[in-house]
Formats: C-alpha cells, sequence, structure tokens
C-alpha cells in the first residue's frame, strides 16, 4: 500500500509539474508571438504617419499655390462720406455690405468692377423714415473690396 501512494504522489507531482511547465512555457511563447505582432504593427503605425505627414506637407503645398495664383476677394470695407448720426452710419455699411455679401469668395478677376459700382450709385435708401442718396466716389478692388460712399 505504501509503494501505491508513493506512485500516486509520484503521478500527481508529475502532472501538477507537467500543467506548470507547460503553462510557463505557453505564456512565454504567447508573450513572444504577441509583442512580436506590436512590434509589426508599431512599425506599419510609424510608417503609416510619416506617410500621411508627407501628404498634409505636399497639400499645405499645393493649397498655397492655389490661392497664390488666384486672387480672392476676402472681405468688403464700406467708408462712408456722412456727417450725420453715428447709427445711421453704421446702419447704412450694414445695408451695403448686405448688397455685396455674394461676392466674398468670388474669384477677384471674375468680377466686374463696373457693375460693382452700378449697385448703389445713384440709389436711394430709406431708414427709418429717412431719405439717403448714395454717389459712389472710388472703388478699389483687391482681395479686399473698398467702396468709398459719399452721403446726401
Amino acid at each position: 500500500m505504501d509503494r501505491l501512494t508513493r506512485n500516486v504522489l509520484k503521478y500527481i507531482t508529475t502532472l501538477t509539474l507537467g500543467i506548470l511547465i507547460g503553462m510557463v512555457i505557453g505564456s512565454i511563447s504567447f508573450s513572444i508571438f504577441i509583442s512580436y505582432r506590436i512590434d509589426e504593427y508599431l512599425k506599419e503605425i510609424t510608417y503609416l504617419n510619416t506617410i500621411i505627414e508627407d501628404k498634409d506637407v505636399r497639400l499645405k503645398k499645393l493649397e498655397e499655390s492655389i490661392n497664390n495664383r488666384k486672387f480672392i476677394l476676402e472681405k468688403i470695407g464700406i467708408n462712408l462720406v456722412y456727417e450725420g448720426d453715428e447709427i445711421d452710419k453704421l446702419t447704412l455699411e450694414k445695408h451695403i455690405k448686405q448688397k455685396y455679401s455674394n461676392l466674398i469668395g468670388k474669384e477677384v478677376r471674375t468680377i466686374d468692377i463696373e457693375m460693382v459700382a452700378e449697385v448703389i450709385d445713384n440709389r436711394i435708401m430709406k431708414i427709418e423714415d429717412e431719405e439717403f442718396k448714395l454717389k459712389v466716389e472710388k472703388v478699389l478692388l483687391a482681395e479686399e473690396l473698398k467702396i468709398w460712399v459719399k452721403v446726401n
């Protein structure tokens, strides 16, 4: 009986040691495999990031070259020659800018400057029961449309 318990103990210790050694070897091989895959993914991510950075630089240069070739109307400036109330002056500027707001974003060379001047030249605007006659004195067209208007 003593021999039988010894054989059983040997069998149980061999079995548990085999399981433990198998788990250790399995976890080591699994860690090696996972770390190899992580390294490969890290290399791929780094490579893709450099490609993205290169394409971003190319895109910026292309946008700059496109923007340098075309002048686009970016904003409108109104200079009123008017000695009246400041509130009326601001209201007139607002209404005049609304007349030209559809020109913003268009290419400067496609805008007809004579038509721009005629939009408000000799126009009568009514604001709060007051009439204002507008006379365009000067128009400057670049990236900013500047219009000098005399108000009577």
